[in-house]
């Protein structure tokens, strides 16, 4: 029987479909573990080489730009090579700037081009969506995509492991990373398979961007995702820093806290993409995003961390994680099967700029008015237009395959 017939909308995805999303996801947390090692050390680099607030979150941010733009590529690449080159070679080439993080640490430079060189691991999202998204049918691409960005829990993962494992030996934690890549590498070659029968588009890389950039879609798709996504990546790669900072936490303590942030916005993208089967992904992403916009006002106003700073905090990770999971749901309904890396690449690197300009900006405006209240105004003001556009125009797009 010919895969394509998994378009059908009735048929239950076989089970390669599910151990491709399995191998797809644990090989998406493991590269964003490693994309986001440098920012719960931060402190004790910042500590070391005697860092501006503004140069530590410049050293935090710069994998964050780097594997953002990185996608566009390696959507693109993945259409034309498919997952099964593409995840497995990304994973192993990411191990050389975890590598290169020891001999670097001394030198600030040295870590910028470091973090530069590892924002490859961010690129690994833009693989794993067309993958997932063709071996589904339409009805469960929500959940599945859902599933796969549970990746982004390499997040959490990072922000708690990484400063205990630095505890026992401080090139320790650069060490398991880059053995469990290379393990993930060689497991990725043998189980990773692209669905038999995908379409392999035949244009240039450049002229298939082109297209997918003509697309009126892949632009709002991107805004919508610079604020959903990008939200958790700057949450992800800033908030140990903000809550060491502004609530006087421990770098473990914080690094704890900012992991349970991360796991809530893990656990519900997912939930983001379940809706997205059941109803308009849009209206999903209209509600996350005012969820959004209203616990970032509260934050604004400096509420003690327990228990309404926390609650605020937490508040904003479920909107964002269900913000997430939805958006990639609608990517999936309207953009040609042969485009969703190309599109995917986009969008993902929009979102992941998203997540690169805030840090940059909260490390400016605490610099200037020792106070983050600002930044948190701005996050409600671009969440409030994200809810008011995903409903009054995205709510009107048709679903389709």
């Amino acid at each position: 029987m010919h895969t394509e017939d998994t378009e059908d909308t009735g048929q239950k995805p076989p089970a390669a479909a599910y151990r491709n999303l399995l191998v797809a996801t644990v090989g998406f947390t493991l590269t964003f573990w490693a994309w986001d090692l440098i920012a719960p050390l931060a402190i004790g680099y910042k500590e070391r080489l005697g860092l501006s607030s503004f140069q530590q979150s410049l050293l935090v941010a710069t994998p964050v730009l780097v594997g953002s733009v990185g996608r566009i590529p390696a959507g693109a690449l993945t259409d034309r090579y498919g997952a099964k080159l593409m995840l497995p070679l990304v994973s192993a080439l990411t191990i050389v700037p975890v590598l290169l993080l020891i001999p670097a640490r001394d030198s600030y430079a040295l870590m910028l081009l470091v973090g530069f060189l590892l924002g490859l691991g961010g690129t690994t999202f833009a693989i794993g969506v067309p993958l997932v998204n063709s071996w589904f049918p339409p009805a469960r691409r929500g959940f599945a995509l859902g599933v796969f960005g549970m990746g982004t829990g390499g997040v959490a993962l990072s922000g708690y492991f990484t400063p205990r494992i630095a505890a026992h030996g401080e090139n320790l934690p650069f060490v398991v990373v880059a053995v469990a890549l290379a393990a993930y590498a060689a497991l990725a070659t043998v189980l990773i398979k692209d669905r038999p029968g995908r379409a392999v588009p035949v244009a240039s890389l450049s002229s298939r961007l082109r297209q997918a950039g003509a697309l009126r879609v892949t632009w709002e798709l991107s805004a919508l995702y610079a604020i959903g996504f990008g939200g958790v990546v700057a949450f992800g790669v800033y908030l140990p820093t903000y809550l060491k900072t502004w609530y006087e936490l421990s770098p473990t303590d914080a690094g704890t806290k900012a992991a349970g942030f991360a796991l809530v916005t893990v656990l519900f993208r997912p939930l983001g993409g379940r809706l997205s089967d059941r109803l308009h992904p849009a209206v999903v992403t209209a509600g996350a995003l005012a969820v959004v916009a209203v616990f970032a006002v509260v934050q604004a106003f400096d509420p003690a961390l327990g228990p309404v700073g926390t609650i605020a905090l937490l508040a904003m990770a479920a909107g964002l994680g269900a913000a997430g999971g939805s958006v990639f749901a609608l990517v999936s309904q309207v953009t040609p099967q042969s485009q969703v890396g190309s599109v995917t690449g986009i969008v993902g690197a929009m979102g992941g700029l998203g997540g690169f300009v805030p840090p940059l900006l909260m490390g400016a405006i605490y610099s200037a008015k020792d106070s983050y209240s600002i930044g948190f105004m701005l996050l409600s003001d671009l969440a409030l237009a994200g809810c008011v556009y995903a409903y009054v125009r995205m709510r009107t797009l048709r679903q389709g395959p």
